[in-house]
């Protein structure tokens, strides 16, 4: 299926039904004993492209120190140092900084963050595109909204899918719950949101660096409402104003990770995954693939080191409480495979293709350590015609929408795709694994509010075990065209379409 727009899809969302993008793996850390290189008494001048790095490093205050006279000495600037998991955002203008660094004692491993220079200027529309509601629709849904609903609600055919409005009898969650929505920017002015949006918990991390300026966490305009999208599924409001989310009672923040271009860089999603962790975020809910590499390879100087820095970052979130949730992708791609073909990478300037071995190439965040990675499914329960699968990869499904022909709702729902915020206070349909890792967020967001001191290993085995179990879909004929467009493998409790099975809000606040 063709990508959406101009780009390659970063973020994990499928309007209309076209595919976009994501994989899987993590790359173990590694060491490097080269001598160090004191920095000379003065630093050289470059005049090469200007690009963005990430130097990984081990050792103590006197080894960061001597890395950071290195870099000044290879021509680099330091944006960011993330000391606590060693990671180091360096902006530079030299050719040979990734090379050169890499010989210092200490440093693990370095690499650009990308293949366009810094000053890149690219068509700045998303180009996603969105199925919009109707006031037809909202109308009719309005109508047949009963006591409790908000207005919306019955075209949120997601909900009743996941329990999730017997769950709402019991509890909307807790405010002491917030769950970071690291994606391209929340619109906290809209009415569905601001009731329950966490200010001290968000910033745009774009650069690498954290901003706080107000609003800085906000979508500008003619940039993405995918992150307002993913944020009013978790936790849009009850309260007689348009949708309800999955955990209408929990508290959601941005964590504004993509550039106006719609590219997420691996600084800006390793300060998202730090932010996160040192602001309370008790969840982290991210629907993309890092850019510009589809796959990052570990045999590549460059890539291993974008996989390395979030991984520490992600770990760090992790150790400090937070369940981290990502979208497994929209390709049709059998992520257990032998070999992939990526022909998007990088997507930042000219790609090529390359056949990849998913063990040895991963995507990130989708299956770094600790990840939970969730499917797609349509309004049938069946995965989605785009989601990715894979067997060992998946570890939970949850709602994602599908087109309408392939998986048409009950009434009075009307539409496939899923029904969420989007910026000016209005609200759209998406489909996507980016609509189905934060119903499965939301619905930690709930277990969460129960179990206020639980671990996120300990989240993570009640979200397992409170899904319903889906056994596998064979044969496979989304579109029903007589070709089986994939095949599920395993069993009944663990598979690769539905991993642990689909998410269940009820069983998550009963249990």
């Amino acid at each position: 299926m063709a990508h959406l727009g101009t780009r390659r899809g970063r973020i994990l969302a499928l309007p209309a039904g076209l595919a976009l993008t994501a994989s899987l793996g993590f790359l173990p850390t590694g060491a490097n004993a080269a001598p160090l290189n004191e920095a000379p008494a003065a630093t050289a001048v470059y005049d090469g492209p200007k690009l963005s790095y990430v130097v990984n490093i081990d050792g103590g205050r006197h080894t960061a120190a001597a890395v950071k006279r290195a870099i000044a000495a290879a021509g680099g600037s330091i944006v960011m140092s993330y000391d606590r998991i060693g990671v180091i955002v360096v902006h530079s203008q030299n050719p040979e900084f990734a090379k050169t660094i890499r010989t210092v004692r200490g440093v693990v491993s370095a690499g650009a963050t990308r293949t366009a220079p810094l000053s890149v200027q690219r068509d700045t529309s998303v180009g996603e595109g969105a199925e919009a509601l109707t006031g037809s629709e909202a109308l009719a849904a309005a109508a047949q909204a009963t006591d409790g609903q908000d207005p919306l609600e019955p075209l949120q055919w997601d909900l009743p899918a996941i329990k999730a409005d017997k769950a709402h009898e019991r509890t909307l969650g807790s405010s002491k719950v917030t769950v970071g929505v690291i994606d391209t920017g929340v619109d906290d002015t809209h009415p569905d949101l601001s009731p329950n949006f966490d200010v001290a918990a968000s910033a745009n991390c774009v650069t690498g660096k954290p901003d706080t300026t107000p609003g800085s966490w906000r979508p500008q305009p003619g940039e993405s409402d995918h992150g307002t999208h993913v944020a009013g599924t978790i936790a849009a409001a009850k309260n007689g104003v348009g949708i309800t989310g999955v955990a209408p009672g929990v508290k959601v923040s941005g964590i504004k990770v993509s550039t106006s271009e719609g590219f997420f860089y691996t600084e800006a999603v390793v300060c998202g995954f730090v932010w996160a962790a040192e602001h309370g975020v008790d969840i982290t809910n991210n629907s993309y693939y890092t850019d510009p590499w589809l796959f990052a390879c570990k045999n590549d100087e460059d890539q291993k080191a974008l996989v390395e820095a979030v991984t520490r970052a992600s770990r760090y979130a992790e150790r400090k409480g937070a369940v981290n949730v990502a979208a497994a992708g929209n390709s049709k791609m059998d992520l257990a495979a032998g070999e992939i073909t990526d022909d998007s990478s990088p997507n930042d300037t000219t790609p090529v293709t390359r056949v990849i071995n998913p063990r040895e190439c991963f995507d990130y965040p989708a299956m770094l350590p600790g990840v939970v990675t969730v499917s797609a499914t349509g309004a049938k329960g069946l995965k989605a015609s785009y989601s990715n699968y894979g067997k060992g990869v998946v570890d939970i499904s949850a709602p994602g929408g599908d087109r309408t022909e392939y998986q048409t709702p009950d009434a009075p729902a009307v539409n496939g795709r899923i029904l969420s915020t989007t910026v000016n206070g209005g609200y759209n349909y998406k489909a996507g694994t980016s609509m189905a890792a934060p119903h499965a967020a939301g619905v930690l967001a709930l277990i969460k509010s129960r179990h206020l001191d639980a671990s996120p290993a300990e989240l993570k085995e009640l979200l397992y075990g409170q899904a319903d179990n889906h056994a596998c879909t064979n044969p496979y004929d989304i579109d029903g065209d007589g070709t089986v467009d994939a095949v599920c493998e395993g069993g009944t409790g663990r598979n690769s379409f539905y991993g642990e099975g689909v998410v269940d809000a009820l069983d998550a606040v009963r249990r």
